[in-house]
């Protein structure tokens, strides 16, 4: 049977961890990450919003190589600044699936 302090209770916790949820949001939006190919050719920052924030092009990867190849090395540096991100994103919901039961397969919009 549900009683009103059930349901008071329960409203007080959904709002705790909306809060916990949009420290994390805000912890997650300021992270930035370098992405790296090309042992170090390339490299890529991005934010944890995912917007590129740089790009830096090593000199000598245009006295050696052709276009297809460094738009192949920008790709890859990219690739990598997402996976840096998704990492950290994980890393940071984890502090938060630590104190509250999170059933399995279910994200939060981070």
């Amino acid at each position: 049977m549900i009683n009103q302090n059930n349901i008071t209770n329960l409203m007080n916790q959904a709002q705790k961890m909306q809060k916990k949820i949009s420290k994390i949001q805000k912890k997650i939006s300021k992270i930035e990450v370098i992405g790296e190919s090309g042992a170090g050719l390339v490299k890529i920052t991005l934010n944890g919003k995912n917007n590129c924030k740089n790009i830096q092009l090593n000199k000598k990867l245009f006295k050696e190589n052709d276009q297809e190849i460094i738009e192949d090395l920008i790709i890859a540096a990219f690739n990598d600044a997402i996976r840096k991100i998704s990492e950290e994103k994980k890393k940071k919901m984890s502090l938060l699936s630590d104190k509250i039961p999170i059933p399995p397969g279910m994200n939060f919009p981070l």
